[in-house]
């Protein structure tokens, strides 16, 4: 499997590159990053990237999406997004997009996560009434909260619960209301990632809770997702389809 690799230089880029290396059939042909140098194999922009690959992997930042996608369309690759924070817009090309090209978009590719969100959704199916928190925790060079992750959390509980509304930093005066999800962002030293989500009723508190010891669990799971990938029909893909494969 032949990648492009785009956030070459980055933390998520360094660590996709020496869990590539471990792999026999993972190498990574190119690298795109306008930070780092460019050599033999990283070049500025995605534009100026002539090597044959079989897929792309973006742990970049969200304002390459269109240039990215742009390319992928032209070279009919597909593409595993695991970049957040994009915008309306860009939220909106990725859509258009993957009817032209397979598309792998995930918050988190831990299995992990995967399996937290399952079991977020069941435990709010049991407690039809509980009110529910979500806090996640990063480190402090983190630009987005909160975390595409913890969005992922919410939308899992709003699957179960439509009318649920999310809160995204909790501030000022008054009760909350029955539909409504705090979501809490922390920021602080080197933390890879915490997600929590607090499920309580007037008796009783569970807590389910995920947390990422290495970013390589990260590099592991978009390496597996890019194997899955290649030969897929256009169209959105998710670690759940991966999953169930």
């Amino acid at each position: 499997m032949r990648i492009i690799l785009s956030g070459y230089g980055g933390h998520m880029g360094r660590e996709v590159r020496a869990c590539a290396e471990r792999m026999e059939d993972a190498r990574i042909v190119a690298g795109v990053d306008p930070m780092a140098p460019a050599d033999d194999i990283c070049v500025k922009s995605i534009a100026d990237c002539k090597t044959e690959a079989d897929v792309i992997i973006d742990f970049s930042h969200h304002s390459g999406t269109g240039a990215l996608l742009e390319y992928a369309i032209a070279k009919k690759l597909p593409v595993v997004l695991a970049t957040t924070g994009q915008t309306e817009e860009e939220k909106a090309l990725i859509t258009e997009a993957s009817k032209q090209i397979p598309i792998f978009l995930a918050a988190n590719y831990s299995l992990g996560i995967a399996t937290l969100i399952d079991l977020v959704k069941r435990a709010v199916a049991l407690y039809p009434d509980g009110e529910i928190e979500i806090v996640e925790q990063h480190h402090d060079r983190k630009l987005d909260a909160p975390s595409g992750t913890a969005l992922s959390l919410f939308n899992a509980v709003k699957e179960v619960r439509p009318e649920a509304t999310a809160n995204c930093g909790r501030s000022g005066q008054g009760k909350r209301t029955q539909d409504e999800v705090g979501i809490h962002a922390i920021r602080m030293g080197n933390i890879v990632g915490i997600h929590e989500v607090m499920i309580s009723t007037q008796n009783e508190r569970i807590s389910l809770k995920h947390e990422a010891f290495s970013r390589g669990v990260f590099a592991e799971g978009s390496l597996k997702a890019a194997a899955f990938m290649v030969g897929k029909k256009p169209g959105m893909y998710d670690m759940k389809d991966m999953l169930n494969a």
